[in-house]
C-alpha cells in the first residue's frame, strides 16, 4: 500500500516519535508500505513520521545507489527504536533532500561518524558504529523522530532564502512525483 508524504507544516514532522514495543501492531506489514512508499518517491530513507505515524521507525534502501557505491549491493533495513548514542568530531558537508520537503536541496554539515543503537526487523538489538554516507542518512532519518528537519541544520540566511518555497508548501503549492499530504 502506497502512504501519503506528509510534507512541510504537518504537525507530526515536529513532534518527538515514541519507542515501540515488539507486539506494535502490524509492524511487518507497516515497513512494507513504508519501503514500497520510499520506492516509489525515489527516495532513500523515509521516517515514520513522514507518513503521519509519530513513532520510531525508520526504512533505508542504499541499494538504488549501488551501480556508483556497490558497497550498498542489496542493502535495504528497517530500524526500529533507533538512537544516536553520541557522534564523532569530523564534520562533513553534503548537499541533501527530502521527500516532506519537495524541491529543496541544500548543503547540511553532519558529523561523519554515529554511534547508534536500535531494534532490526526481527526485534534484534543493534549496536554499532556507522560511518560515511549510511551514518548521513542514518542521521537525517533520525532526525525526524526527534521532529527535526535538515533545514533546521541550515543558517539564518540560507533559511530566508528558500522561505518562499517553505511558504508555497504551506499553501499546498508542492509540486512532486508522489502522493503528499499537505496542510489543512
Amino acid at each position: 500500500m502506497i502512504l501519503p508524504i506528509y510534507v512541510y507544516g504537518q504537525p507530526v514532522l515536529r513532534q518527538e516519535a515514541e519507542d515501540i514495543t515488539p507486539d506494535y501492531p502490524n509492524l511487518k506489514e507497516l515497513i512494507q508500505n513504508m519501503f514500497e512508499t520510499m520506492d516509489r518517491a525515489d527516495g532513500v530513507g523515509l521516517a515514520a513520521p513522514q507518513v503521519g505515524l509519530p513513532i520510531r521507525v525508520v526504512v533505508i534502501n542504499l541499494d538504488v545507489l549501488s551501480e556508483d557505491m556497490p558497497e550498498f549491493k542489496d542493502f535495504r533495513r528497517a530500524y526500529i527504536n533507533p538512537h544516536i548514542l553520541e557522534t564523532g568530531e569530523e564534520l562533513v558537508s553534503m548537499e541533501e533532500g527530502c521527500l516532506s520537503l519537495p524541491g529543496i536541496h541544500e548543503a547540511v554539515k553532519r558529523p561523519d561518524k554515529i554511534h547508534v543503537t536500535y531494534l532490526d526487523e526481527d526485534m534484534n538489538p543493534h549496536d554499532e558504529w556507522v560511518e560515511g554516507y549510511l551514518a548521513r542518512v542514518m542521521q537525517h532519518e533520525f532526525d525526524h523522530l526527534d521532529g527535526t528537519m535538515f533545514i533546521d541544520h541550515l543558517s539564518a540566511l540560507r533559511k530566508q532564502m528558500i522561505k518562499g518555497k517553505l511558504n508555497n508548501m504551506l499553501k499546498g503549492k508542492a509540486r512532486c512525483a508522489y502522493k503528499v499530504k499537505t496542510v489543512k
